[in-house]
């Protein structure tokens, strides 16, 4: 009877079972741990890291491809080095029932300053969003325009667009661009450095910007009209009285 009462569970004075406590608890996992199969605790831990390092992997993979995407669009932009010109913003509102509804529109050029320039105008409800669709849609449309030296125009033009009129000229170097407005933003980003300009009748933007470039469009170089005629460049620029060597010295420095 003595051997039984030593095996069974101790019992307290008051007739209860003792609860285990956190350290026994913890050394008998231990124990257990310790006398069982070695390699089940190891294999566990190696699905965790190997889950762990999976999702990690899938992550950086991702990052990876978003940081490429970046890089090529930050390359495009630095190979093209384009201008851009912020024109006119105009706000619209809407009334409805439950009050008023903003919309913005925005007129942007753009240019490389080498000779290409284009506008385009975008629509949105916030500013930033309609400037970036009023810049896509200005490189989308974008023109080449002869330049004389790769500073002015060739010769003088007029355009018009609706009630909109506009004169260029062509000037001699040091003038500058006497332009105001929407075609002072034109001229700076087409890289023009010398350049008098007149507009004449309606001041809106949108019909300023689309009567210079119809000014623009009409340019010509004595390279595309000799080209047209089928005539040398020289031939052309001999004819204002100056000589043979004189008009082929002018030709060969000629820059479109």
């Amino acid at each position: 009877m003595a051997e039984e009462n030593n095996n069974e569970t101790p019992i307290d004075s008051a007739g209860q079972t003792p609860t285990p406590t956190m350290a026994s608890t913890e050394a008998a996992d231990n124990q257990s741990t310790a006398g069982g199969d070695p390699s089940q605790p190891a294999e566990r831990e190696g699905r965790g890291r190997r889950e762990r390092g999976d999702r990690g992997g899938r992550g950086r993979g991702r990052g990876g491809r978003d940081d490429r995407r970046g890089g090529r669009g930050q390359r495009e932009d630095e190979g093209e080095e384009l201008i851009e010109k912020l024109v006119h913003i105009n706000r619209v509102s809407k009334t409805v029932k439950g009050g008023k509804r903003f919309g913005f529109a925005a007129l942007v050029v753009v240019g490389d300053g080498k000779g290409r320039v284009g506008f385009g105008h975008g629509k949105a409800r916030e500013v930033p969003e309609a400037i970036n669709k009023a810049t896509a849609a200005a490189k989308k449309k974008m023109v080449r325009v002869p330049l004389k030296d790769g500073r002015t125009l060739h010769h003088d033009g007029k355009g018009r667009f609706g009630a909109g009129k506009v004169n260029v000229r062509t000037a001699p170097p040091g003038t500058g661009i006497i332009a105001g407005g929407p075609m002072r933003a034109v001229f700076e980003s087409l890289g023009v450095a010398d350049v008098v300009t007149k507009s004449v009748g309606t001041s809106n933007p949108y019909n300023m910007i689309r009567a210079t470039f119809d000014a623009l469009t009409n340019q010509t170089s004595p390279k595309s009209v000799a080209q047209r005629r089928g005539k040398k460049v020289a031939d052309l620029l001999g004819r204002g009285g100056a000589s043979e060597a004189e008009a082929e010295a002018d030709a060969a420095a000629l820059v479109e």
